[in-house]
């Protein structure tokens, strides 16, 4: 989608081969709407599901606003914190690496919340590895859910991610497609 490529242009920042800094719209401070366009054409690219599901923090934006955008069906996300109130025997639960961040976290979602009946769509801030994905991707299975499609606001396709959820039968939907980072800016 133009709007996001013109979005990163303007206001993103390459570091090194395989960074791009965008958290001045997408995952420190949000622009509202710049995220309500995003859910917008998430919500149009596909038809049947009936739950949006994405990883807590920076993708719960965009699977709200893709949410409000398909007749406000509700909006899981997966949990990568433990707390006291979440009892690990109710809920599914899959190890997910962070690109970024270069650590493992435990995710979780509660039983309760993610089942058989559901047809899912995955909306991500990121899609880069795919390892945030394929988690979800994993939950959904251990629930007995469809997964309708992976959305992902940038999705830095060089890195592989896109490609290991295709070879799964899912579809990726992406706002902006980077193949490369070149002289310090992405290449769409």
């Amino acid at each position: 989608m133009k709007f996001v490529e013109d979005k990163i242009i303007e206001s993103g920042h390459v570091i090194g081969d395989d960074i791009l800094k965008v958290d001045n719209f997408l995952n420190h401070q949000i622009d509202s709407k710049f995220a309500d366009e995003v859910g917008k054409f998430f919500a149009s690219s596909f038809d049947g599901f009936n739950k949006v599901l994405t990883i807590e923090t920076s993708g719960v934006a965009f699977a709200l606003t893709t949410a409000n955008h398909k007749n406000y069906v509700p909006v899981v996300f997966a949990k990568k914190s433990k707390s006291k109130i979440v009892d690990l025997s109710t809920c599914y639960s899959t190890n997910i690496k962070s690109f970024t961040r270069g650590l493992v976290s435990e995710v979780t979602v509660d039983k309760k919340y993610l089942t058989s009946n559901d047809r899912v769509l995955i909306v991500d801030d990121f899609l880069a590895e795919g390892n945030a994905a394929l988690g979800l991707i994993d939950l959904c299975k251990q629930a007995g859910a469809s997964v309708v499609g992976v959305c992902a606001v940038i999705n830095k396709s060089f890195q592989g991610g896109e490609d290991a959820i295709s070879r799964l039968g899912i579809k990726v939907v992406s706002g902006a497609r980077i193949v490369a980072f070149k002289d310090g800016k992405p290449v769409f």
